[in-house]
C-alpha cells in the first residue's frame, strides 16, 4: 500500500515538473528567446500607440495685463518709456509757460465797462520776450505776466502781428526765471504724430499739460484781420479758453506752434484745435523784435475778378485763369510799373463788370488764380525788397513785368 502511495506520488511530482518546464518554455518562447538559449528574461519595448494630443479649446476669459517688469520699458516708479517722455517735457518747459492776465476797457450803453482777460504765452529769451497771441492783448489797458505762480510783472507789447495773430511781449524779471523754450520746425510735421499743449485753460489753471496727436496740417482759419492764415496745425490736444497763446510742443519738448483758436459749439475744447506753425512765428520774429511790426511783401492789387471758365468766356478772354485786375493802390508796385485796371465797364448776365484790365496769371512762374493764392504766394516766400517776375495778359498778348515787392500798409 505504502509502495503504490510514493510511486503514485513519484508520478504526480514529475507530472509537476513536466508541467512547469512546459511552462517555462513557452514563457521564454512569447519573451523571443529560441529553445537552448539562455538569456535573461527582458520584457520586449512595446511601440507607443500614436495618440492625438488634444488641445483643450481656451474658455473666454478677461485678459488681464501684467505690468512688465523689464527695466528696459518700466522703471523703478512704474513708469514706461512714454510716460517718462511726457514728464520730462513738462518739467523742461512747464517753467516757461506764464499767465498773462489783461484788463480791456469795453463800451457799454453809457459808459466803458473794465473787463478782464486771460490767455498763455511762452519765454522766448532771457531779456523778457514773452510770445503769445494777439487777440490775447488786443486792446488791453494793462497786462500782466505770471511766471511760476509767484513772480507777476506788468509786460508791454514790443510787436504785433494781426494777421498772423502773433505778439511780443516784454517784462523786466530775474533771468534765473526766465527760461527760454526751445523753437522747433514746423516744416517736416506728420500727422498721428505726438502733440502736447501746456497752457492757463480758463485763466484759473494754470500750466496745465494736455496730450494728443497732429490730426491734419496746412489748415486755414480766419485771422484778426478778416484775412485767412494757411499752414495752420490742427490737433485734438485738449485747447480751451485762456489756451490761447500757449505752446504746442513735440514729444522732445521743442515748440512746433502757438495755440490760437478752437473750433467748438459750446466754447470748450471739442478735439479741434488749432495752432500757427512755428516756421511762420520764425519768420515774424526779427521784424516783430527789431521793427514792432511784421512787412508783409506787397504788389498792390487792390481790387480784382477771379477768372472762371465762364467769366472768361462771357468775356471773351484769352485766358480761363488768373485776377483781371480792376484797381491798383496809387504808388504801389505794380501801379509804379504801368500795370493797368479797369478801363470800362460791361454787362454779364444782371451784373456790371468793369474790363479792359491787365490779367496777372503767375508770379516768378507760379501760376496765379485767386487773391488769397496770391498774398499766400508771396507771404510764404518773398520778403519785402525782393525783385520778382510778373507775368500778365494784355489784349490777349503775355508779357513780364520784374517788380520790387513794397511793404504793404497798414
Amino acid at each position: 500500500m505504502y509502495k503504490n502511495f510514493w510511486c503514485i506520488q513519484r508520478v504526480r511530482s514529475t507530472l509537476l515538473r513536466t508541467l512547469l518546464v512546459a511552462t517555462l518554455f513557452t514563457l521564454l518562447w512569447l519573451a523571443g528567446c529560441q529553445p537552448g538559449q539562455l538569456t535573461p528574461f527582458i520584457p520586449a519595448m512595446r511601440t507607443p500607440m500614436l495618440v492625438p494630443t488634444f488641445t483643450p479649446t481656451p474658455a473666454l476669459s478677461s485678459v488681464v495685463a501684467v505690468p512688465t517688469e523689464d527695466p528696459a520699458f518700466v522703471d523703478a516708479q512704474g513708469l514706461d518709456i512714454a510716460e517718462r517722455r511726457v514728464i520730462n517735457v513738462y518739467e523742461r518747459v512747464a517753467p516757461s509757460v506764464v499767465s498773462i492776465t489783461t484788463q480791456v476797457l469795453r463800451r457799454g450803453f453809457f459808459f466803458e465797462v473794465p473787463e478782464e482777460g486771460a490767455g498763455s504765452g511762452f519765454i522766448l529769451d532771457q531779456e523778457g520776450h514773452i510770445l503769445t497771441n494777439y487777440h490775447v492783448v488786443d486792446g488791453a489797458q494793462s497786462i500782466d505776466v505770471s511766471i511760476n505762480d509767484d513772480f507777476v510783472a506788468p509786460a508791454t507789447v514790443v510787436g504785433i502781428d494781426r494777421r498772423n495773430d502773433i505778439a511780443v511781449l516784454k517784462v523786466e524779471a530775474p533771468a534765473e526765471i526766465l527760461r527760454p523754450v526751445q523753437l522747433g520746425s514746423s516744416a517736416n510735421l506728420l500727422v498721428g504724430q505726438r502733440a502736447i499743449a501746456i497752457g492757463n485753460p480758463f485763466g484759473q489753471f494754470g500750466r496745465t499739460l494736455t496730450i494728443g496727436v497732429i490730426s491734419s496740417l496746412n489748415r486755414t482759419i480766419e485771422g484778426s484781420d478778416n484775412r485767412t492764415i494757411t499752414g495752420i496745425i490742427q490737433t485734438d490736444a485738449a485747447i480751451n479758453r485762456g489756451n490761447s497763446g500757449g505752446p504746442l510742443l513735440d514729444s522732445s519738448g521743442r515748440v512746433i506752434g502757438i495755440n490760437t483758436a478752437i473750433f467748438s459749439p459750446t466754447g470748450t475744447s471739442a478735439g479741434v484745435g488749432f495752432a500757427v506753425p512755428v516756421d511762420t512765428v520764425k519768420r515774424l520774429l526779427p521784424d516783430l523784435l527789431a521793427l514792432g511790426r511784421y512787412r508783409h511783401p506787397w504788389l498792390g492789387v487792390r481790387y480784382a475778378y477771379e477768372l472762371t471758365a465762364s467769366l472768361a468766356n462771357a468775356l471773351e478772354l484769352s485766358t480761363e485763369q488768373g485776377l483781371l485786375i480792376v484797381q491798383l493802390y496809387d504808388r504801389s508796385p505794380l501801379a509804379q510799373a504801368d500795370v493797368r485796371g479797369a478801363q470800362q465797364e460791361t454787362v454779364v448776365g444782371n451784373q456790371r463788370v468793369y474790363v479792359g484790365g491787365d490779367i496777372l496769371i503767375a508770379i516768378n512762374g507760379q501760376p496765379v488764380q485767386t487773391l488769397d493764392g496770391m498774398e499766400t504766394l508771396l507771404e510764404d516766400n518773398y520778403t519785402v525788397g525782393d525783385p520778382v517776375t510778373v507775368t500778365l495778359v494784355r489784349d490777349g498778348q503775355p508779357f513780364d513785368l520784374t517788380v520790387e515787392l513794397a511793404e504793404e500798409p497798414n
